[in-house]
C-alpha cells in the first residue's frame, strides 16, 4: 500500500526516527470490535484514538440514560434521514456492512428516492489507514458542484472506536462543502439526537461561510419581515399554520432546521429569533446563539401552550404588547373552539422517541384526555422546561430518557384505556387487550401546531378507544396459544405440560451459568 505520510508526527532529540505512520492509521489491534462490543469499551478504544473530544462533547450535549445502548434504532439513522431529505447533498456511510444494509434499507423503507453511498472495509484496511484514504478518494470522485453543495460522511461504530479521522478530509473540495461526523451508537443515545448532530454540524459550517463575505439567497428570496426559525422536524402543515399565527405581529416564519438544501442555512441564521420546537437540539442552538439569536422553547399547542408561545416569541421579536394580543385574539378562540368540538375522553399513557412526546401530551390533556404518562427517549433541557412544568401541574408523570422497561411499568400501574407508544411497547399492550397506537406513524405524522393540530389527534384516538371491545374478544378467543408450556413449535399435537421437564431444564441452565461465571 502507498500512503501519504504524516509530517506532524516528531522524535525526541537524539532519538532513532520512528518509522512514520500513514495519515488515517487508527489504531494497532481492531480485532473483536462490533455493534457486540460493550459501551465502555468502545468508548475507551475511541477515545484512546482520538475520539476523546468529540465523545466528552456528546456526554455533555446528549447525557446518557438508564440504558447502556440506544433502545431505539440506530442513532446514524437520524442523520443520515436528514442528508437524504436535501437536495444536492451526498451522503456516505463508513461502518460495518450489517450496519449499512440496514441503514439503507430503514431510509429507502421510509421515502429516500437517492442512493447512499458505502466505503467498505476490512481489519486491514482499518488497521493501515487505508480505510480513509479510501474515504478520501470517494469524496473527491464525488466532489462535483454541479450535482452537489455539500457532501456527508459519517462513521458508525466501528470507525468511530477505531478513530478514523474524518476531521482530516478536506473541508472542501471544488467549491463542495465536506461534513464528516461520528455517529456511533456508543455516544449518541438516539436517532433523534443524531439530526441534531449533522444540522448544527452545517449550521456551523455555514455560519463561518456567511461571517466571511456573502452567500446565496434563499430559493424562494429572502424574507421582507423578521423571520422565526423552527427547530425540529415537524408535520408539513404546521410551519404553514406558524406562519399564519405570525402574521398579525408583522413575523414569518423561516426556514425549518433540519432544512431541505443548503442555502436554506443562511436563512435560518439571518431570523429574528429560533424557536426550539424540538427542544433537544443542543448542537444547532449553540451555534445560533454563537449567531446572536434568542431561542424560545415549546411550541404553539393548544390553548395555554399557543398564548404563552406567542408572547414569548412576540417578546424574543421586540413586538408591541398590541401586536401581541391582536395574534392572540385571532387565533385563541379558533383553537379552544376546535379543542371543545374534538373531546377525547380516555385514560392514556404516551412514550416516544421523536422529540414532540411533550406537546404531544399537552394537547392530549387539553382535549380531554385523562393523560396519566409521558415518556420521551430524549433529553431535559431548559428549552422543554416550560411544557415540563405544565404537564406536572396537571397530573401528568414526566420521564425523560425514559427506557422500556418505565413505560411498561407506567402502562401496568395505570391501567390504561388506550397506550400510545413505540413498537414494543405497543405490542405489549396488544398483549394485554389493551388498544394501542405507534407513536410515531400514527401520532407524530399529523399536525401538532394552533387550530388545526387542536383537532387532528381526536379522530384516530377515539377511534383507537373504542376499540376495545373487538381486543377483549380476539383475547378471549386467543387466551392461552402461544405461552407458557404451550409456547414453540408442537408438532406431534396438542401442546403438553411437563413439569419434570422444566425442572430439568430449568437446573441445565442454572449449571451453564454458573460455569460461565466460572471461566475468567
Amino acid at each position: 500500500m502507498t500512503a501519504r505520510l504524516d509530517p506532524n508526527i516528531a522524535s525526541p532529540p537524539g532519538a532513532p526516527a520512528p518509522e512514520p505512520k500513514p495519515v488515517g492509521q487508527v489504531t494497532d489491534h481492531v480485532d473483536g470490535i462490533g455493534c457486540h462490543t460493550d459501551k465502555t469499551s468502545l468508548k475507551v478504544r475511541a477515545a484512546g484514538a482520538g475520539l476523546a473530544e468529540t465523545l466528552a462533547r456528546y456526554e455533555a450535549d446528549y447525557p446518557a440514560g438508564p440504558h447502556e445502548k440506544p433502545q431505539s434504532m440506530c442513532p446514524a439513522f437520524g442523520s443520515l434521514r436528514v442528508g437524504l431529505r436535501m437536495r444536492r447533498t451526498a451522503t456516505v456511510l463508513s461502518g460495518s456492512a450489517c450496519c449499512v444494509y440496514g441503514l439503507t434499507f430503514t431510509s429507502h423503507f421510509y421515502g429516500a428516492r437517492r442512493s447512499v453511498g458505502y466505503v467498505p472495509f476490512n481489519s486491514e484496511t482499518l488497521v493501515t489507514g487505508k480505510l480513509f484514504e479510501d474515504i478520501r478518494d470517494a469524496v473527491f470522485k464525488l466532489a462535483d458542484p454541479k450535482l452537489y453543495d455539500a457532501v456527508v460522511v459519517t462513521n458508525l461504530c466501528v470507525p468511530s472506536a477505531s478513530g478514523v479521522p474524518l476531521r482530516l478530509l478536506p473541508k472542501e473540495i471544488n467549491g463542495v462543502r465536506i461534513i464528516g461526523i461520528d455517529v456511533p451508537g456508543f455516544g449518541v443515545p438516539t436517532h433523534a439526537e443524531a439530526k441534531d448532530i449533522l444540522a448544527g454540524a452545517m449550521l456551523n459550517y455555514a455560519r463561518q461561510e456567511a461571517e466571511h463575505g456573502p452567500v446565496q439567497a434563499p430559493r424562494g428570496g429572502k424574507s421582507e419581515k423578521p423571520s422565526v426559525t423552527l427547530l425540529g422536524e415537524m408535520f408539513p402543515a404546521d410551519p404553514v399554520g406558524i406562519g399564519m399565527m405570525l402574521e398579525p405581529m408583522g413575523l414569518a416564519a423561516g426556514p425549518v432546521v433540519p432544512t431541505r438544501e443548503w442555502r436554506e442555512l443562511y436563512a435560518a441564521l439571518d431570523c429574528a429569533a429560533v424557536a426550539a420546537i424540538h427542544p433537544f437540539y443542543t448542537a444547532s442552538i449553540r451555534e445560533f446563539e454563537v449567531a446572536g439569536r434568542r431561542v424560545v422553547g415549546s411550541a404553539p399547542v393548544g390553548h395555554d401552550g399557543t398564548a404563552a408561545w406567542l408572547e414569548k416569541i412576540g417578546k424574543a421579536c421586540n413586538v408591541p404588547a398590541g401586536r401581541i394580543a391582536a395574534a392572540q385574539n385571532m387565533i385563541l378562540p379558533a383553537v379552544k373552539g376546535a379543542l371543545s368540538a374534538r373531546r377525547i375522553e380516555g385514560r392514556i399513557t404516551l412514550s416516544g422517541y421523536e422529540g414532540s412526546e411533550l406537546l404531544v401530551a399537552r394537547l392530549l390533556v387539553e382535549s380531554g384526555a385523562d393523560l396519566r404518562y409521558v415518556g420521551t427517549a430524549c433529553p431535559r433541557t431548559v428549552w422543554s422546561d416550560d411544557d415540563r412544568d405544565w404537564l406536572l401541574a396537571h397530573g401528568v408523570q414526566v420521564q425523560y430518557r425514559a427506557s422500556l422497561e418505565q413505560d411498561l411499568a407506567a402502562m401496568n400501574e395505570y391501567k390504561p384505556d388506550l397506550v400510545i407508544g413505540t413498537t414494543p411497547v405497543v405490542q405489549k399492550a396488544k398483549e394485554l387487550a389493551i388498544p394501542a397506537l405507534y407513536f410515531t406513524n400514527l401520532i407524530s405524522a399529523r399536525p401538532l401546531m394552533g387550530p388545526a393540530g387542536a383537532g387532528s389527534l381526536a379522530q384516530v384516538i377515539n377511534g383507537a378507544l373504542g376499540n376495545k371491545a373487538r381486543f377483549d374478544a380476539m383475547n378471549a378467543f386467543f387466551h392461552g396459544v402461544g405461552t407458557g408450556h404451550a409456547a414453540g413449535i408442537w408438532p406431534s399435537g396438542e401442546p403438553v405440560d411437563d413439569p419434570d421437564k422444566r425442572k430439568r431444564l430449568e437446573a441445565r441452565a442454572i449449571k451453564a451459568k454458573r460455569l460461565a461465571e466460572e471461566i475468567p
